[in-house]
């Protein structure tokens, strides 16, 4: 790995944070860019289920008591609480050991002080306030706290040792550049994650073909819900369906069953399908064999199963003695991965509904719409020749293989340029700004995984014939995300606080709930800039319509939880403006 690839991706991070912003590096606004853009990768590496991006500073004369965060998430069901922080600006230089213990401190600090209230210190119109009061409100719930330092820079520390906040686990992950650019030029979605069994787990092969073979098992209750008190989402990556909690009859179920009758879970649980790419096993008398290490386990059907045993395991550890779950773990070489694992699931997936379109996430819809950005020019603006591409990312970490393809040099820097950083998104872009434009606000603020579950299976899958996106779709789908981005960025720069997120959508809602008419889609792609009137429109909306009626949610209820339902969207859709 040379050191100039590592200053070119973090010139790639900080460049796609300035044109989503647009504000001076070192701004909190900035810093906010810069946490969704790296939270970016580590979502769609499993390792966060979300981030909402909102940087907090505080420091004192002695520094004892200082506090710094960068973003936040509550996820498994608030039990969880994610803390981001980050040191950017570093363009890979090493950050020491007493670097990295300032930053994690101040982020625990943080959370230390959220437990105690410190949003009653705050204004309710400072930006951190929301998230102040968000974790202090979940805090009862709570069984962990993880914090995640990310950076531009290199650290030197390979793990850093766990701790406790007020009685809960607190765990630690370092992301760095290094760490950053074998993810996003790996090919894969996801880094390496290798299990270790202690005790080994004892499975029974069974012979498949030349692409797979199985292993049949069974395995504790309190072993899986550890495994993914661990690893969380990395373990669901290719799980179809997000976790539905226990609303569900499935999941009822699977309560009852632990707390009535947990000797017959094997008995009445259809279990879990799991995949890895490779195991550590040796042979033992009867033909079985001992598992000591699993590489990349991801369960592609049983992800309710799994995350309602560990809901249950959370709250108390011994409610899963006695209960045993029946596991088949088809071992997969990574040329066959993902044909045999959608096929899986296809086959395994029948407790809940699940549509065809599930399983299209590397179907021929993305595989066209890639192409097509690869094909078509972005119209040169008036007065230049400079032409670009919008970059489609169909799977995470194309656009760094892309670059270190080419001849480092004027290769590299003629690619940038043809396709600049700010002008690549992926999947879940794609579906936020499908569903925004099609009045779904609060579907997208349910999160990026989710949004995109859902516009895959109720609108890619919702046409009676299949879609393959066209010249003409592509087009208008780039002048949605100019739409979506742009807004967004006209209300960052009113500093409005937090929830900018959900603002810009539910805006982004609005103007196409009143406006359809007048949004040119086509005359958006050939200027690639709002119309002025609608540039002009944004800031009464986001301040004096929309936001007020986000913040202001019912019966005092979290408001994020808020903006993510129906009824917020009618409430909204309510309003008396007229453009």
């Amino acid at each position: 790995m040379f050191e100039s690839d590592l200053r070119d991706f973090a010139e790639d991070l900080h460049e796609t944070a300035r044109a989503s912003f647009g504000e001076s590096t070192g701004t909190p606004y900035y810093n906010d860019s810069f946490t969704e853009v790296v939270g970016t990768y580590l979502i769609e590496d499993g390792a966060l289920e979300d981030v909402e991006p909102c940087y907090f500073r505080k420091v004192t004369e002695t520094g004892r008591g200082s506090m710094e965060v960068f973003g936040y998430h509550v996820g498994r069901g608030g039990t969880v609480l994610d803390i981001v922080t980050a040191e950017p600006n570093r363009k890979a230089e090493v950050l020491r050991k007493t670097d990295v213990q300032r930053v994690l401190r101040r982020a625990r600090n943080f959370v230390e002080r959220c437990r105690q209230g410190i949003h009653l210190e705050l204004a309710e119109t400072d930006r951190a306030h929301p998230m102040a009061l968000a974790i202090n409100g979940a805090w009862p719930e709570l069984t962990r706290v993880r914090i995640f330092l990310v950076t531009d820079g290199r650290v030197t520390v390979d793990a850093w040792e766990e701790e406790e906040i007020a009685g809960l686990r607190c765990t630690y992950e370092l992301w760095d550049i290094e760490r950053l650019y074998r993810l996003a030029t790996s090919g894969r979605p996801e880094e390496d994650t290798v299990i270790e069994l202690d005790p080994p787990l004892a499975c029974l092969p069974v012979p498949g073909d030349e692409d797979y073979s199985c292993l049949l098992t069974a395995i504790p209750g309190s072993v899986l819900a550890g495994l993914y008190d661990t690893h969380g989402a990395k373990l669901l990556q290719r799980n179809v369906r997000a976790y539905l909690q226990a609303r569900t009859k499935v999941n009822k179920g699977i309560g009852e069953t632990v707390r009535n009758s947990p000797g017959r879970f094997l008995a009445y649980n259809n279990g879990v399908s799991a995949t890895a790419s490779a195991v550590v096993a040796s042979s033992t008398s009867g033909g079985f064999h001992e598992v000591s290490q699993l590489v990349n386990l991801q369960i592609v059907n049983g992800g309710q199963t799994t995350a309602s045993l560990h809901h249950l395991w959370s709250r108390d550890p011994g409610s899963l003695d006695g209960v045993s779950v029946p596991v088949k773990i088809t071992v997969v070489g990574s040329d066959a991965l993902d044909e045999l694992v959608s096929e899986i699931s296809r086959c395994a997936n029948s407790q809940n509904a699940i549509k065809e379109a599930d399983f299209q996430a590397n179907g021929p819809f993305h595989v066209a719409l890639e192409r097509l950005s690869r094909s078509l020019w972005v119209p040169a603006r008036e007065g230049s020749t400079v032409q670009s591409h919008w970059y489609y990312e169909r799977v995470r970490g194309q656009y760094q293989v892309d670059v270190s393809r080419r001849d480092r040099g004027a290769q590299q820097r003629t690619f940038r340029a043809e396709n600049p950083a700010a002008q690549r998104f992926g999947k879940t872009e794609l579906a936020k700004y499908e569903l925004a434009f099609l009045r779904r606000p609060h579907t997208v603020t349910l999160g990026r995984e989710k949004c995109f579950q859902i516009w895959t299976s109720e609108v890619l899958g919702g046409s009676a014939e299949p879609v393959i996106p066209d010249r003409e779709y592509f087009q208008r789908l780039v002048a949605k995300a100019i739409l979506f981005e742009r807004t967004r960025k006209i209300i960052q720069s009113m500093r409005l606080g937090g929830y900018l997120g959900p603002t810009a959508t539910y805006v982004v809602s609005l103007v196409t709930d009143r406006c359809e008419d007048r949004i040119e889609l086509d005359e958006i792609w050939q200027t690639q800039n709002l119309p002025p009137w609608l540039i002009d429109v944004v800031p009464h909306l986001a301040g004096d319509v929309v936001r007020p009626l986000l913040v202001d949610a019912p019966e005092a209820a979290n408001v994020t939880e808020w903006c993510k339902k129906s009824a917020c969207w009618d409430r909204v859709r309510e309003c008396s403006w007229t453009p």
